[in-house]
């Protein structure tokens, strides 16, 4: 009987220290909050970033397509003073900036991507 009792005890202890440091865990600050100044900022504004190619535009929206393993399709709102750092068109590499506003993706800005000079001997 104590044999077994020796064995059960120690599972017990460890078990009530691990609820005795969750419940003051939430009390202390951690590292890695401290550290987090950059993400602490952005996630304070609540921007966001998707990269892909746009299968459609209109006058108010605009469509981009990631391509892949995991393909994703996704519709922005164009914000009122949407920037861009060249033309948006249709097949145009991009990357969107946007916040979630009211249930919807509403892009704030937009990169398009230049394409790369192909390399080689052009001769």
């Amino acid at each position: 009987m104590k044999q077994g009792l020796m064995h059960w005890l120690p599972c017990v202890a460890m078990a009530l220290g691990m609820v005795a440091s969750s419940i003051a865990t939430p009390l202390l600050p951690t590292a890695h909050a401290a550290t987090s100044g950059t993400k602490s900022a952005k996630a304070a504004n609540g921007m966001h970033q998707f990269t892909g190619v746009v299968t459609a535009l209109d006058k108010n929206t605009l469509t981009v397509e990631k391509r892949g393993k995991k393909p994703r399709t996704v519709v922005f709102t164009r914000h009122a003073e949407m920037k861009s750092t060249g033309d948006v068109e249709k097949d145009s590499h991009v990357t969107v900036y946007y916040r979630d506003e009211g249930g919807r993706s509403v892009a704030h800005k937009v990169v398009v991507k230049t394409d790369r000079p192909h390399s080689g001997s052009g001769s």
